[in-house]
């Protein structure tokens, strides 16, 4: 089982930045793909950004030029570097990551707790 254990949300002014921080832990092989969602009350949950283990990237239209996904796979951590937030973009974030066991050739999806985003002024 993979634990993830995100952190750095908060409340930012709009214009401001923040970064978010993903850690998985567990008895795995490695981390495939991992990604960032959010959700706002009423709302489904929506990709905002993901990242192969090879480092290819991708991005919801609504951050492109502004949100920047990174890893470190010998930490087993995903960051999330958002700039020039906009109110819009206040919601609950979410990291999931694909784990893979090589001895069973198997893959788990895991979520993390969720870490709230506020902007506003």
């Amino acid at each position: 089982q993979v634990q993830l254990v995100e952190s750095g949300g908060g409340l930012v002014q709009p214009g401001g930045s923040l970064r978010l921080s993903c850690a998985a832990s567990g008895r795995f092989s490695g981390i495939g793909t991992m990604a960032w969602y959010r959700q706002t009350p009423g709302s489904e949950r929506e990709l905002v950004a993901s990242i192969t283990r090879d480092g290819t990237t991708n991005y919801a239209d609504s951050v492109k030029g502004r949100f920047t996904i990174s890893r470190d796979n010998a930490k087993d951590t995903m960051y999330l570097q958002m700039n020039s937030l906009k109110p819009e973009d206040t919601a609950v974030y979410y990291c999931n990551a694909v784990a893979f066991y090589l001895s069973t050739r198997t893959t788990s999806n895991s979520w993390g707790q969720g870490t709230r985003v506020t902007v506003s002024s």
